[in-house]
């Protein structure tokens, strides 16, 4: 895929400790193949506040979000949250989140991460901010606890999809945004997504690398490190684009403008 179409990664954790002693390198060899903005997903009370620091230091390329994992909701209190709340406000936040549930590990309990992901939820609401959302095994209490604020809400995306046919139709039937990532390019866990994400409106599909997480097994040369980079989006379009049978350009011109819209991001 050439530089003239520009891709977004909706989608790094550029905080990652993996990242501290050459990110300056990360982001500008992924700049070089066209990914031209990144969003870093803030994902603990520590992580969303180095995510805005990032995005103060790199104002052309970078984005965060602010927000607590479900892995981290035992963590919730009520100073953490008046500080996420003040993170949130910050002019390089463009959605909440990451938050949501996750059953799949329960590093929370059940009733922590509700907790958790309500007050988000509310946060959302109350800073008019689109929310960056997970869910994992998690999908009938996820939709209970997120059918009450969607009507407030001014946008959601559930990021990072890898789930079936019935959580996708659930999804799209609340007009949700869908991101889509690496798994994609899983043969053995991903392989699915490849029928799948023909269902899903090209005005709602978006694409990110969860770096440093999720790296494509289909890489080749296959990369020394397991590391994920945005510099790896390029491959993740071609695949997705391959799916739902679009060039791979178009199908960067479209998500990137759908991450425009729904991020209210800068043209690159």
């Amino acid at each position: 895929m050439s530089t003239s179409a520009s891709l977004i990664d909706i989608g790094a954790n550029l905080t990652h400790e993996s990242f501290r002693n050459d990110l300056p390198t990360v982001i500008r060899q992924a700049r070089a193949v066209g990914v031209l903005k990144m969003v870093v997903t803030g994902a603990s009370f520590e992580g969303s506040q180095a995510a805005t620091e990032l995005a103060e230091h790199y104002p052309d390329t970078l984005t965060a979000t602010a927000g607590v994992h479900p892995h981290h909701a035992k963590e919730w209190n009520d100073e953490q949250a008046r500080q996420l709340q003040h993170t949130a406000q910050h002019p390089a936040v463009v959605a909440a989140g990451e938050c949501g549930l996750d059953y799949f590990r329960n590093f929370s309990t059940p009733s922590e991460q509700a907790v958790a992901f309500e007050a988000q939820l509310e946060m959302a609401v109350e800073l008019a901010l689109p929310v960056f959302l997970h869910q994992r095994d998690a999908i009938d209490p996820f939709l209970l606890i997120l059918d009450r604020y969607l009507d407030r809400l001014p946008r959601a995306v559930a990021h990072c999809f890898t789930d079936n046919r019935y959580a996708l139709d659930a999804l799209l039937e609340r007009d949700l945004h869908i991101g889509i990532t690496g798994w994609i390019c899983d043969e053995r866990r991903g392989h699915h997504l490849r029928d799948l994400v023909g269902l899903i409106p090209s005005n709602r599909l978006m694409i990110e690398t969860d770096a440093p997480y999720l790296l494509p097994r289909d890489l080749t040369p296959k990369p020394k490190s397991r590391r994920n980079e945005p510099k790896y989006l390029p491959h993740i379009a071609r695949v997705v684009a391959e799916c739902v049978d679009k060039p791979a350009e178009q199908l960067a011109v479209e998500t990137s403008a759908t991450a425009r819209a729904f991020f209210n991001l800068s043209p690159s």
